[in-house]
C-alpha cells in the first residue's frame, strides 16, 4: 500500500470521504492509515515541550495526554474535579513514563479559566501546544455561573478566553500550536451568533453541541487570520466517530447502533497527536480543519456555507470576546 502514488491516494481518500459512514468510522481511519503509510512521531520528539490539554481526564484527551507524555512532553491536563484530575495525572505519569501534572478548572466558569491561566503562566513561561478538548454534549439545558449556556461557555467562550490569556506563553514558545477538538456534527449546523445559545423552549442537546462546534471551527480560522505573524498556528479537527465515555453517556442509542464501526479512542486521538507533534505540515499550514491527517472543508452543505458571512464572522468574534470579558475588539496580535 505504501507504494501507491500520491494521485491514487487522493482518489482513495475522496471515495472514502463522500459517504459519512465510511469516512467517520474506523473504516476511514484504517484505510487511510494503510494507504497513506502513516508514520508515528519519533521517540523523544516532544522533549522540552509543554502541552496543556483541557478535559484530559478521559476519552480522547486522556489518550492524547499519554501519547504526548510518552514522546517526552511535559503535559498538563485539566478537569473539573481536582481529586480525579490529580489521580488521572498520576496514572498517566506511571503508564507513559513521562510527566503529566493536573490543574483543576471548569472551562465553563470564566473565573476558573482566569485562575487557570494565571497558574499556567507562573509555572510555564512557554507553552508549545494548547489543546482545547474539554466539553460534552448535554441533553438538558443549564446555565453556568456567568449566565452563559454551559455548552457554549465551556466550548466557545472559555477556550477563547484561555487562548487570549495564554498568548504570551504561546508567543514565547513560537512556533507553537493551538488545537481545537471539534466534531463532525458541526457540518449540520449553520453559523449562529444571535442564536448560538439555544433558548429553553427549543433546546436540543445535539443541536446546541453542533452550533458550538461550528463556532469553534470558525473562530479557529479567525485566530489563524489575525495571528498569522506571531509564530502561533491554529488548527481544529474532528476525530470521526470514536467510542468514548462521552458518546456512551450522551448518545447511547447511536453507540449501540454503530457498535464495532466506532473508532477506538486511540484512533480518534491520532490526528490530534499528529497535529501536536509533527513538525511538517501542521506547522507549515494554518487555520485548518482536519480529519485523518488531511485538511477538510468546513462545509458539506450549501446552507451552512451561505450562513458563513464576513459580517456574521465579525459578530461572532466580537460577541465571544465580550462574553469572555475582553475588550470589544477582542484580543489583538
Amino acid at each position: 500500500m505504501s507504494g501507491i502514488g500520491s494521485g491514487l491516494r487522493k482518489i482513495v481518500d475522496v471515495v472514502i470521504e463522500v459517504p459519512v459512514v465510511t469516512s467517520f468510522t474506523r473504516i476511514g481511519h484504517d484505510v487511510r492509515s494503510r494507504v497513506e503509510g502513516w508514520s508515528q512521531p519519533a521517540a523523544n520528539s516532544m522533549n522540552d515541550r509543554v502541552v496543556v490539554i483541557t478535559g484530559g481526564t478521559s476519552g480522547l484527551g486522556r489518550v492524547a495526554a499519554r501519547r504526548l507524555a510518552e514522546l517526552g512532553a511535559t503535559v498538563v491536563i485539566t478537569g473539573r474535579d481536582a481529586k480525579r484530575t490529580a489521580a488521572v495525572a498520576a496514572e498517566l505519569t506511571t503508564s507513559s513514563g513521562g510527566s503529566v501534572t493536573a490543574e483543576a478548572a471548569d472551562m465553563g466558569d470564566l473565573d476558573e479559566v482566569r485562575s487557570l491561566a494565571e497558574r499556567l503562566l507562573k509555572r510555564h513561561p512557554h507553552i508549545d501546544v494548547l489543546v482545547h478538548n474539554a466539553g460534552a454534549l448535554a441533553n438538558e439545558r443549564s446555565v453556568g455561573a456567568d449566565g452563559i449556556e454551559v455548552t457554549v461557555a465551556s466550548q466557545v467562550v472559555g477556550p477563547f478566553l484561555l487562548t487570549s490569556l495564554l498568548l504570551p506563553a504561546l508567543r514565547a514558545a513560537a512556533p507553537s500550536r493551538v488545537i481545537t477538538m471539534s466534531s463532525g456534527g458541526m457540518y449540520a449546523s449553520n453559523l449562529e451568533v444571535d442564536h448560538l445559545e439555544m433558548a429553553a423552549a427549543e433546546y436540543k442537546g445535539a443541536e446546541q453541541y453542533a452550533r458550538a462546534k461550528r463556532a469553534q471551527v470558525t473562530l479557529n480560522e479567525m485566530w489563524a487570520e489575525r495571528f498569522a505573524g506571531v509564530g502561533i498556528v491554529f488548527h481544529s479537527m474532528h476525530p470521526g466517530w470514536a467510542d468514548t465515555p462521552g458518546v456512551e453517556q450522551a448518545l447511547p442509542v447511536f453507540r449501540k447502533v454503530m457498535g464495532p464501526l466506532l473508532r477506538t479512542p486511540e484512533q480518534g486521538a491520532d490526528t490530534l497527536v499528529w497535529l501536536a507533534a509533527d513538525d511538517g505540515e501542521p506547522l507549515a499550514t494554518n487555520g485548518g480543519f482536519w480529519l485523518d491527517r488531511r485538511r477538510r472543508s468546513i462545509h458539506r452543505l450549501p446552507t451552512t456555507r451561505r450562513s458563513d458571512t464576513t459580517e456574521r464572522r465579525a459578530a461572532l468574534w466580537r460577541t465571544t470576546g465580550e462574553r469572555a470579558g475582553l475588550s470589544e475588539a477582542g484580543p489583538s496580535a
